[in-house]
Parts: structure tokens; sequence; C-alpha cells
């Protein structure tokens, strides 16, 4: 290995600490950094929780709040005597209102209920009358049928009867 000269020991020395001065700069402002964000995620936590107090109290005192004004409105057309004439009469025309509503829901109903019903019934009678009328058919066919296989067993017996009686006939 080749000698140095002092010249160049000193410059190497200097760059070497040059950079020791560097590396230990980006660690003190990696470190100030990290400190930050620590010091912002506890201030962030505790806000968190500053929140979820408040909420757990105000919560409450809005619903008793919305709960005493409907009361106050509910009572409210009462307190005078015309108001509440007309209040009453406001709602007996309502309820009035509302059972004819329910009436002619009802009576839609029963309609459409009896429709169903005769739609069925009408139906099952015609499916009724298919089956009977195939079935009728199919008993024909099948009459039809053994009675040409009666009368075919009938001729070849008969047959085979004179057959038989011709021979007895030739034998005697």
């Amino acid at each position: 290995m080749a000698t140095q000269t002092a010249t160049q020991r000193k410059a190497t020395a200097q760059k070497s600490a040059a950079t020791r001065r560097r590396n230990a700069a980006k660690r003190s402002a990696s470190a100030r950094k990290a400190a930050e964000t620590r010091a912002q995620a506890e201030l962030n936590t505790l806000q968190v929780v500053q929140a979820q107090a408040e909420r757990a109290v105000l919560i409450p005192v809005g619903a008793a709040i919305v709960a005493r004004d409907a009361v106050v409105d509910a009572y409210k057309p009462y307190i005078e005597a015309e108001s509440r004439d007309k209040e009453l009469k406001g709602l007996q025309k309502s309820v009035g209102t509302s059972l004819r509503k329910f009436e002619r829901r009802g009576n839609t109903a029963r309609n459409r209920a009896v429709r169903e019903v005769k739609r069925t019934r009408t139906r099952v009678e015609r499916e009724l009358r298919q089956r009977r009328s195939k079935a009728v058919k199919t008993v024909k066919t099948n009459r039809r049928e053994v009675e040409k296989q009666v009368k075919l067993a009938r001729r070849e017996a008969e047959k085979q009867v004179e057959t038989v009686v011709s021979r007895v006939a030739s034998i005697a």
C-alpha cells in the first residue's frame, strides 16, 4: 500500500469529520422528528379522550331537551279552550278519515281474496274436468283394445276348435 503524505492524511481526516458531522445532524433531526411525532400522538390521544367525555355529557343533555320540547308541543294545544276545541275537532276528523281508509283497504283485501278464491276454484274445476275426460278416454281406448284382443282370442279359439273337430271327424 502506498504511503500518504501529511496533506493527504489531513484531507482524509477532514472528509471523515465532515461525514460524521452530517450523520450526527441527520440522527439529531430524526430524533427531533420522532419526539415531535410522539408528542403529537399523545396530544391526539388526549383530544380523543376529551371528545369522548364531551359526547358522554352532551348526548343525555340533548336527549332531555328534545323530550322537553316534545312534552311542551304535546300539551300546548290543550291549554286554551278555543285551541283545545279546534284540536279535538281536528283529531275527530283525522280518526274518521283513518277509519274510512281502513274500511276501503279491508274492502279491497276482501274483494281480492274473493277473486283469488274464484280463480282457484275455476282452475281446480278445469283441471278436474280435463283429468276426468282424459281418464274416460283412456278407459275407452283400453276397453276397445281389450275387446279387440278378446275377439281375436275368441276367433283363434274357434279356429282351433274347428281344427280339432275336423281332425276328430276325419279320424272317426
